[in-house]
């Protein structure tokens, strides 16, 4: 199985101070076993060695009787004891105890002469092996000499063998590559916040709204980022201001001759003369003043208007209503929702555009029904339509595009259904479209209900004439 490789900077970086860390320690222990640890028992095992031959020269002179009196004093055994099995399973701390266990017995039998033998006996399952000591759990058995025959006596073991400060040293590093990992998170945890406000800042700016300046004080290269997102950012509100005014001023030119064409028709052609070439000229004067108004609404798109506690309900009611008195009838579902902040005037465009899709593509079983799902409020506007294909649903969100059984309809310039998507997203919500069971098509609209409000831009309206 392939392990995964770590995501975020934060698990990265750890990771990785981890692994230098452990690299660190490893080798440390490898220097203090093999520099340090291992020539002290190798000065340990000479003394011993030199001891124990001593030992073997006085009993060896000692006549039968008196040698015989002192080997019963050190309870020695002419058996040789069993041998100790190897343990196939040791802990951390019994390995660096056999370790230097083993070291030990092999230096001191290096320098011992062939026919003393060393032997290790240790306990097993936490009885010890003597029987007449209880107390002890390992001893070390040499073979030596007393009246020309040969014995077998337990001498008392040195502490460099017993390994009795490696565990403290063990504890110690390993407390001490812990804390140097908590530090390295937590000044992960400082570096990364930054990049966190810096994202947050990112997702306001795509909704968009007005992040407030980001801090330039921090570490140089965070600053710099900063920096540049700020730059960024004036970059986008002076390009949108600019936008704004522009459409501003072709929306105004465009219109003046408009209207001076119009009056121009109407004397032109006196009343009855020509009514269908009059009606005609009007419905063509109307689609471009509709196309116009379209290209304002996307241009805006209610990120001006400011975010008021409303009534998601009441709002939709009230477009229902509306729709009726004109003539075409919606059926409301309506389902609970709380009072949350919306931009009540870019809602109800966003309304009416669904709504006048589905009336135009849809023409039968219009419904709109209303839902709360989880912490979003959701909104649907269905119809009974020749549906869409799943494929061509995104492209339709993007402007200038129009379904295939829209070429009948004429006056709508590809917008209306971009302009939906702005608005959802200006909410920070989403516009998503799926089949209808049992035939149509389903516009399902989700805005957050608890996202924190966000204030109307600096820039001033552009005046709509």
């Amino acid at each position: 199985m392939r392990l995964g490789i770590p995501r975020s900077l934060l698990s990265r970086n750890i990771a990785l101070l981890v692994a230098l860390v452990a690299f660190s320690q490893i080798c440390s222990i490898s220097v203090l076993l093999h520099f340090v640890q291992r020539p002290r028992i190798e000065r340990a095992s000479i003394i011993f060695a030199d001891y124990v031959k001593l030992l073997d020269k006085t009993l060896a002179s000692m006549p039968p009787a008196e040698a015989r009196t002192a080997t019963a004093r050190l309870n020695a055994r002419a058996a040789a004891p069993p041998d100790t099995p190897a343990d196939t399973h040791p802990s951390l701390g019994d390995f660096f105890r056999t370790w230097q266990r083993d070291v030990f017995v092999e230096a001191l039998q290096r320098h011992l002469p062939p026919d003393l033998l060393v032997r290790w006996e240790e306990s097993r399952d936490g009885k010890t092996l003597a029987t007449d000591d209880e107390a002890a759990q390992e001893r070390l058995w040499i073979r030596l000499h007393a009246a020309g025959e040969p014995i077998w006596i337990a001498l008392p073991m040195t502490a460099d063998v017993r390994a009795s400060g490696i565990t403290p040293a063990l504890a110690l590093s390993a407390a001490l590559a812990l804390l140097a990992a908590l530090a390295g998170y937590l000044l992960q945890r400082h570096i990364n916040e930054p990049l966190r406000k810096l994202a947050r800042a990112a997702r306001r700016v795509s909704a968009g709204e007005k992040p407030a300046p980001l801090p330039t004080d921090g570490p140089t290269e965070i600053a710099q980022v900063s920096r540049a997102f700020n730059q960024m950012t004036e970059a986008l509100q002076q390009a949108e201001a600019t936008r704004a005014l522009m459409l501003a001023g072709v929306s105004h030119d465009i219109r003046t001759p408009l209207t001076k064409l119009r009056l121009a028709i109407a004397m032109a052609l006196p009343r009855g003369s020509n009514d269908a070439l009059v009606a005609s000229s009007e419905s063509y004067l109307d689609q471009i003043d509709t196309i116009l108004q379209q290209f304002m609404d996307y241009a805006g798109s209610g990120e001006r208007e400011a975010p008021q506690p409303g009534d998601l309900n009441a709002l939709a009611g009230q477009l229902v209503a509306d729709f009726a008195g004109l003539g075409h009838e919606f059926d409301f579902d309506e389902g609970e929702l709380p009072v949350f902040e919306f931009r009540p005037v870019a809602v109800m465009r966003l309304l009416m555009n669904l709504m006048q899709n589905a009336l135009n593509y849809g023409r039968t079983g219009l419904t709109i029904r209303t839902r709360r799902d989880g912490d979003a409020a959701c909104i649907v506007v269905a119809d009974r339509g020749n549906g869409i294909r799943a494929e061509a649903l995104e492209r339709l969100k993007s402007p200038f595009s129009r379904g295939a059984n829209a070429r009948t309809h004429s006056g709508g310039s590809g917008l209306g259904l971009a302009i939906v998507e702005r608005i959802a997203r200006l909410h920070g919500g989403s516009l998503n479209f799926r089949d209808r069971e049992g035939g149509g098509l389903e516009a399902v609209v989700r805005l957050p209900l608890n996202r924190p409000a966000a204030g109307p831009k600096d820039a001033q309206p552009a005046e709509r004439t």
